[in-house]
């Protein structure tokens, strides 16, 4: 008779962490796909149990993002109650308690753990997805890690930051969209928000192009491939990531979006 595959447990999910080298203190930015992970035991929720329960003593994140229902028309977002367009795990997350999301209106995390109410304010007063000074920006300041759970440098959104960091150009729409922030205490905040957008490529998706850099980045110790139960996954060092892209990027603003390759050598 054929065994029946058993789904992992919270237990399995932790022993991952661990073999990966991660403490728990660490502070984390979680992109996922739970499809990826495989079978387990009580689905996306043990997942979420797993990760929190293991960084109860650091600081754990994942995007809640919006950035594709909001619009022009579908202009007000409401952190209480938009829900996220990045997959089941942060939706999970951002209503568990204790649990707080930045009221950046497309491009907003929930956080939990140390410190994640002075790591969160502020992001009402953003004007493009990852500002200098930002959520986004301030992971290479905490030392903190990425980690991409079955997914790949395309969900990475850290690098919209660094771009932004350096103010490369053409990443950003010419022109803002309005849009409005329902904010704790019910009122509503106006605000101007650029959105993603490249003219060469004539997308707001060249994120598409970042897993072109993925050989560089082991090479230089910014990331290394780990797994987590079925899932194949990339655990990055921010600060890390922020120096390699800055040093591409300083070479050729566009090798990304306009290159098919990036040539090894120009990562010593």
């Amino acid at each position: 008779m054929e065994k029946v595959k058993k789904g992992y447990t919270k237990d399995d999910l932790k022993s991952c962490l661990l073999k990966m080298g991660l403490t728990g203190k660490e502070a984390i930015m979680v992109h996922s796909s739970m499809k990826s992970i495989g079978q387990v035991d009580g689905g996306a929720d043990t997942v979420v149990d797993a990760l929190m329960e293991y960084f109860a003593d650091g600081l754990l994140m994942t995007p809640t993002h919006t950035w594709a229902q909001m619009s022009r028309d579908y202009n007000v977002f409401d952190p209480a109650t938009e829900r996220a367009c990045v997959g089941i795990i942060p939706n999970i997350f951002m209503k568990r308690e204790g649990v707080l999301r930045s009221l950046h209106p497309t491009h907003s995390i929930a956080a939990c753990g140390k410190r994640a109410v002075d790591y969160i304010r502020g992001e009402e007063n953003a004007t493009s997805p990852c500002p200098p000074g930002g959520c986004w920006d301030r992971l290479k300041d905490i030392n903190a890690k990425i980690l991409l759970l079955g997914v790949t440098h395309t969900r990475n959104t850290y690098i919209h930051s660094v771009d932004e960091v350096m103010g490369l150009a053409d990443r950003l729409t010419d022109q803002p969209t309005a849009m409005q922030i329902v904010m704790p205490d019910g009122s509503r905040k106006e605000v101007q928000m650029y959105r993603h957008f490249n003219k060469t490529l004539g997308t707001d998706c060249f994120s598409d192009q970042f897993d072109k850099m993925r050989l560089i980045f082991e090479k230089a110790g910014a990331a290394v491939n780990v797994r987590f139960g079925d899932a194949e996954c990339i655990l990055c060092d921010a600060r890390k990531i922020f120096e390699v892209c800055q040093t591409l990027f300083s070479i050729d603003p566009d090798c990304v979006i306009c290159r098919e390759e990036i040539p090894m050598q120009w990562w010593q």
